[in-house]
């Protein structure tokens, strides 16, 4: 466990489980190498060889997660990148922020809209952010703080700005979902720099 307090960062992290992981916990290697067929992402991550300890909800999370962060047609992307890196700001998991950051930043190329994110929050207009991506913003930013005060008439910027309804979809499914993955990551461990 680190003592260290990380800040907002786009920099490649680690995250150091508070559980055992597969690994760790007594398992043999033929169950070990039949988990990591079963489910290939535990073989590279701490943190999905702890959450394997529970292997069907670990494949179920995988499907979400690959359905609302990567189906095809509707919002883009770096849209959907942007409202995981919102949430996870807000919710104060910087592991989740700076994975999601530097994903943005691959398909935006606009690292200065991820830049004013760390630097002030989201509460006040990212001048490097253009319409789009604001409504997006804010619209994150709401569903994080305050879904229960969600209305029909939150979705009227997002339509302004030119969003369709699946790709309003999609947004609300990659942030939803950064809502719960960041308190699953941050309760279970902490990030850390990885050591050279």
């Amino acid at each position: 466990m680190s003592n260290e307090t990380i800040g907002w960062t786009v920099e490649m992290l680690e995250w150091a489980p508070w559980l055992e992981t597969i690994h760790e916990a007594g398992h043999t290697r033929d169950e070990v190498a039949a988990i990591e067929e079963a489910v290939p992402v535990v073989k590279g991550s701490r943190y999905f060889a702890t959450l394997a300890h529970d292997l069907p909800a670990l494949r179920e999370r995988t499907a979400l997660f690959s359905n609302a962060m990567r189906s095809a047609g509707g919002a883009s992307n770096a849209e959907r990148e942007l409202a995981a890196v919102v949430t996870s700001r807000i919710n104060g998991c910087v592991y989740c922020a700076s994975v999601h950051a530097r994903a943005y930043n691959v398909y935006a190329r606009k690292p200065a809209v991820i830049e004013e994110i760390y630097a002030e929050g989201v509460d006040t207009p990212i001048a490097a952010a253009d319409v789009r991506e604001q409504v997006i913003i804010n619209f994150s930013a709401k569903l994080t703080r305050d879904h229960s005060a969600m209305t029909a008439a939150d979705l009227a910027p997002l339509r302004a700005a030119g969003l369709t309804d699946l790709e309003i979809l999609d947004v609300t499914q990659a942030a939803a979902m950064f809502a719960w993955a960041n308190r699953l990551m941050l309760t279970l461990g902490e990030p850390e720099r990885i050591e050279p």
